[in-house]
């Protein structure tokens, strides 16, 4: 599968201060308003005009709009500039619980999520790209990060999507959130790494708050598969 999934470590709470609240302010014609608030989080100039624009179309969004497609994935590209996130290529929990429903318990649906009511219908998993997938509340993360060290058959069903190195990313991520003590969202094409020419790589958040791990496992397989393909090419010469 050709996604760029990225793991965001983020609370309902976090959810409501760095963009709910702040989308009000926008609606409002407070932009000034989010300036500040960005430069008190530490926030350079470039980011924080960044998040600015982003919560500029999230005020924008219709009603009719999937919240998965906008504000969902609105609230992963935010997180960004507020610090680390997580990269694998093509490997998610929307994937999982398509092929093993009883993954669900592990994700929690927006409308108990979110801290006010949108009209926006949601799938809560990926469905495309640019958009967001399941959310692991900080309970649930803490759940599957014990049962994923104690149960084999969790191991086992994570490491065959997680493949080539990428559960331990996934592991990174999952730790990260519970040591913090929030939950996970993950999306797609929130960064989309360049495997061939890694400084041409794009993020509508901070790149610079991308883990490097899951790119350069990335990188890596892209080389043995250009490395394979032209040894195959000079066999056929």
């Amino acid at each position: 599968m050709g996604y760029d999934v990225s793991f965001h470590p983020i609370s309902p709470e976090e959810m409501r201060e760095w963009y709910f609240t702040p989308l009000t302010w926008i609606q409002q014609g407070q932009e000034k308003k989010v300036l500040i608030f960005a430069t008190q989080h530490g926030m350079e100039d470039f980011y924080a005009k960044k998040y600015l624009d982003t919560l500029r179309v999230g005020a924008g969004t219709e009603s009719s709009e999937l919240f998965d497609k906008s504000h969902g994935f609105y609230l992963a590209v935010i997180q960004g500039f507020f610090r680390d996130y997580y990269y694998t290529r093509g490997s998610s929990f929307s994937f999982l619980v398509e092929e093993k429903p009883e993954y669900a318990q592990y994700f929690t649906p927006w409308e108990q999520v979110v801290p006010i009511a949108f009209p926006n219908p949601a799938e809560n998993r990926i469905i495309e790209n640019y958009c967001s997938g399941v959310y692991l509340s900080p309970e649930q993360v803490a759940r599957l990060l014990r049962n994923l060290e104690q149960e084999p058959k969790v191991q086992e069903d994570l490491e065959r999507l997680w493949s080539g190195g990428q559960l331990a990313v996934l592991k990174k991520a999952l730790t990260a959130a519970a040591e913090l003590g929030v939950g996970l969202l993950e999306a797609t094409e929130v960064v989309e790494p360049n495997p061939i020419h890694p400084n041409e790589s794009t993020s509508y958040s901070n790149l610079y708050h991308c883990d490097r791990d899951g790119v350069y496992l990335y990188m890596d397989t892209v080389s043995r598969q250009l490395e394979d393909a032209l040894r195959g090419r000079g066999g056929q010469a």
